[in-house]
């Protein structure tokens, strides 16, 4: 059984498809202008050739695991054929399980919930909270920021070496930063903690859209990671990799599907046998569309060329980068430093500004979304830009005197679908408000940084 889907036509150095390419946003100096995205860290927009293959499937959808029907039958096979597609996407291993969750933080908190007894787990500070928060039942030591990879991986190896008791232990860490976009040395990391008897899980939300993911070849024992990041959009997520300590943990969640049997017994209770499968952690009946869409994505980026897509990525990446260090105000921040790989990921702070203020300025008189913030990743943020934990503050008080550090950053990011337009765009609108400040003033509103429509600011 099957469905039409799309067919991906692309040419080297051409964005791909993605919807909301020619939406129009209003400024607030007037009139309107095309929308440049550029919060693919966040969220990316959905690749056209996602959309296309989502609408053929939508007259056919139906229920799955659960009906004789024909449209039962055909949206089940739809259902296993998208996981296949997963699997082959990451490169899985003949025994791993494929486990479809709501996103990178649900598929975090049902391996959390999967420990086995005793369980450490390391992770580094600067993991997105994604990663950092959901050990909360198990014993935790959290690993300082390192300066370079190999520091990375020397104080990965000390600690696995120091711990007691010698018992299981878990590994969780980042691809691709999500605040600078530089990658880690996950194969090394591996390495390093199957040579100490503990396993690996990759949360590679930000490095999947960007660069190949092989969990034989980087030898990680989970991956896990978000559809919307990976231009799927309708809330789905992916935990793979091995299948033992989630067939021996108890269901993360109870009910319908991930049961096999269930029968009363005589003094009334009830007696359960649950699937060893990943429908175990499958509960409930399945987000069908947001399944395939992840899996229409998989399809797209493979046939597309990810070698190719890299390499235009890396283009943005350095026209990026080159056009802030430019402007001597922008500071961009870094752990590894300037020569580390990154993916389409850069953190800024800009002298004598309030960062909400800059982002808001952005979007409200150039159409530009990007992000400000600490990101999910307090931790980093904070130690990148050397601050003690403290609220960010107003977006409407006083800008900051030359010097004085920023309480959080800016963030633009982008990928696949972005034109050389936006990227130009962007560089010219931070030229522009360094050098000439913002037309108009702005303030706090429900938490958000706003123009304020009574205070133009002649230039």
């Amino acid at each position: 059984m099957s469905v039409p889907t799309a067919a991906a036509d692309q040419t080297i150095c051409a964005p791909l498809p993605v919807l909301g390419a020619d939406v129009t946003v209003p400024l607030v100096t007037g009139g309107d202008v095309t929308y440049a995205a550029l919060d693919y860290a966040a969220s990316a927009p959905a690749l056209q050739r996602v959309w296309d293959d989502v609408a053929a499937y939508a007259p056919y959808y139906g229920s799955v695991h659960r009906g004789a029907g024909y449209l039962s039958q055909l949206s089940t096979d739809l259902f296993e054929t998208s996981r296949a597609t997963v699997a082959e996407f990451l490169g899985c291993r003949a025994d791993d399980q494929v486990v479809f969750t709501r996103s990178t933080t649900d598929s975090l908190n049902l391996l959390a919930a999967a420990l086995p007894a005793g369980c450490e787990v390391f992770v580094f500070e600067t993991e997105h909270h994604a990663s950092l928060l959901p050990w909360r039942d198990a014993r935790v030591t959290y690993l300082d920021a390192p300066r370079t990879p190999d520091q990375a991986v020397a104080t990965l190896e000390r600690a696995l070496a120091a711990r007691d008791p010698y018992g299981p232990a878990l590994v969780c860490v980042t691809g691709a930063s999500n605040v600078t976009g530089e990658l880690w040395p996950v194969k090394e990391l591996a390495a390093a903690a199957h040579a100490h008897g503990a396993r690996i899980v990759l949360d590679a939300a930000q490095l999947a859209p960007h660069h190949p993911v092989d969990i034989a070849e980087l030898d990680v024992d989970w991956v896990a990671f978000s559809g919307h990041k990976l231009y799927a959009p309708f809330g789905s997520g992916v935990l793979a990799g091995r299948a033992d300590w989630l067939r021996d943990a108890e269901p993360y969640l109870a009910g319908g599907g991930a049961s096999r049997k269930v029968a009363r017994r005589t003094d009334g209770g009830v007696d359960v046998e649950w699937h060893t499968t990943a429908a175990r952690h499958e509960a409930g009946s399945p987000n069908v569309i947001g399944v395939y869409s992840i899996a229409a994505a998989c399809k797209a980026l493979t046939e597309a060329g990810f070698d190719r897509l890299v390499e235009r990525e890396q283009q943005l990446v350095t026209r990026v980068r080159e056009g802030l260090a430019g402007v001597p105000e922008v500071k961009v921040l870094s752990l590894f430093g300037d020569d580390a790989p990154r993916v389409g990921v850069i953190s800024f702070v800009v002298e004598g500004w309030n960062s909400s203020h800059f982002a808001a300025a952005l979007s409200a008189e150039y159409g530009i979304g990007v992000r400000d913030g600490l990101f999910c990743a307090h931790p980093l943020v904070r130690t990148l830009l050397g601050s003690e934990p403290q609220d960010p503050g107003e977006c409407g008080a006083p800008e900051a005197a030359p010097g004085e550090r920023s309480l959080n950053a800016i963030r633009v990011s982008f990928g696949a679908g972005t034109p050389d337009e936006h990227i130009e765009r962007f560089l010219g609108a931070v030229r522009e408000l360094v050098s000439s400040g913002a037309r108009w003033a702005y303030r706090t509103e429900d938490g958000r940084c706003v123009p304020d429509r009574g205070a133009f600011v002649q230039v």
